[in-house]
């Protein structure tokens, strides 16, 4: 949208036709007191051309994935975005991004959602799917608070391998409601801590939240700790910032978890300064009446053709909120339309390939470091496209690389205390060999 000031002619016509005389009397009811006697200090207009200019060289100071290269990762991935995307979102059947309450004019983002739901219970194994939360981190929280509606307990297991931001979260949307959660410890490949897994189960643990890749990049048994989960009749939920990485595991579905939990960034949503991203959800059809958010359905009209609504909507939803399965709007609608364009422009073959590129890359990087005899992986867990490395001095030889234009990764001792000179490393189609080699190249000079 332009921006298009009112003219002093404008101003007068609309104080005219709304019975005032003047600005200042809008503002008649607040008390003289409480208002500004001096004018703002803000420099004087601009025109639009001097604007755009002056708003031009402030951009220039940031430093984006596009100006370096970037091996950050830990829950925001730099993928390749089609271009197709950012053109068929601003299609006219695609404009109501945000919950198409009304069905008769909302048939194009209704499809397009429930296409959406369909890829994604593929993508999980599971039956069904939502049309998308905020992010992953509430949509962990959402599954929590599900798992609770099904079998009343209020404690849960969440590992401790779970990204931190997303467990800071967790405990802030769960505090109101009395919800515990313990931590489970992780073991020294970097996967959770089985013995204490063990002995922290018992009668009153209702939920079970584990990361695969987890925060560290290493893949977990999820078969495992789903059995442990069924001995003890908790709800399994499984998390995944990297969602990519589900086209070459096997699916949360095939694990035996209850509800799949997932960050949808990488499906062409790009990293958008930290947000909007977006939350997958998806669970087994039994427990369809406890699911957050919005669902599509399916359904008919009157002349018997094919059409697309909200279904297992109740009116707590929309009215009786304090009776309501989740927040009024967690529907995270124009990310989820971008996801399913980039499922759909993939399709399963084109995601296996991309997975195995990224998977490929990041064992590329992982053994050229080890090579460089300076540079040692901290976990010897499976990992998918992130790994840990230690060395000396992290946050020194992260500034010198900067300073070459490489961001080398993140200090994750702003988490974990005891992991101090460890970097979370992550390696994506964007980094091809030339920059992966200059990076181990770089990296071990600056160590």
């Amino acid at each position: 949208m332009r921006y298009l000031p009112h003219t002093p002619q404008d101003i007068q016509a609309m104080l005219q036709t709304i019975g005032v005389s003047s600005v200042e009397d809008l503002f008649a009811s607040i008390p003289p007191e409480l208002r500004l006697k001096q004018p703002l200090k803000i420099p004087p207009a601009l025109s639009e051309l001097e604007l755009r200019s002056e708003i031009l060289k402030i951009s220039k100071r940031n430093t984006s994935v596009r100006d370096a290269i970037s091996f950050l990762g830990g829950g925001a991935y730099h993928h390749y975005i089609p271009s197709p995307i950012s053109q068929l979102i601003n299609r006219g059947e695609f404009f109501t991004a945000y919950t198409p309450y009304q069905p008769e004019v909302s048939q194009g983002t209704l499809q397009a959602l429930f296409e959406y739901q369909t890829m994604l219970c593929e993508l999980t194994g599971m039956e069904i799917a939502n049309a998308s939360n905020y992010d992953a981190s509430t949509a962990c929280a959402e599954a929590l608070l599900m798992a609770h509606r099904l079998n009343g307990k209020k404690r849960g297991l969440v590992a401790c391998t779970v990204h931190p931001q997303y467990r800071k979260v967790m405990r802030t949307y769960l505090e109101r409601f009395g919800f515990v959660i313990d931590e489970i410890p992780y073991a020294p490949d970097g996967t959770i801590d089985y013995k204490s897994l063990g002995s922290l189960m018992n009668g009153d643990i209702g939920s079970i939240l584990v990361q695969s890749p987890n925060y560290f990049g290493v893949i977990e048994d999820l078969d495992r700790i789903s059995l442990e989960a069924r001995k003890h009749g908790a709800v399994f939920i499984t998390a995944a910032s990297e969602p990519l990485s589900a086209a070459l595991l096997k699916t949360p579905g095939e694990s035996g978890a209850d509800i799949a939990v997932m960050e949808g960034q990488s499906f062409g949503v790009g990293l958008n300064f930290g947000g909007p991203y977006l939350g997958i959800f998806a669970s087994r059809q039994q427990f369809v009446r406890s699911l957050p958010g919005r669902l599509v359905g399916e359904t008919t009209d009157v002349d018997g053709k094919r059409g697309y609504v909200l279904t297992f909507s109740t009116r707590e939803q929309h009215i009786r909120r304090e009776k309501a399965t989740s927040n009024i709007c967690t529907n995270q609608g124009l990310c989820a339309l971008m996801a399913s364009i980039y499922l759909s422009l993939l399709g399963k073959q084109g995601l296996v390939e991309l997975a195995r590129l990224n998977l490929s890359r990041a064992t590329y990087a992982k053994k050229e470091l080890l090579k460089t005899g300076k540079i040692k992986i901290l976990f010897d867990g499976p990992t998918f496209n992130e790994f840990v490395i230690s060395l000396p001095n992290a946050e020194g030889v992260l500034e010198k690389l900067r300073g070459k234009g490489i961001f080398g990764g993140i200090l994750i001792d702003r988490y974990y205390d005891e992991l101090k000179n460890a970097l979370l490393v992550c390696v994506t189609e964007m980094n091809g060999k030339d920059e992966i080699d200059l990076f181990v190249k770089e990296l071990a000079h600056a160590s």
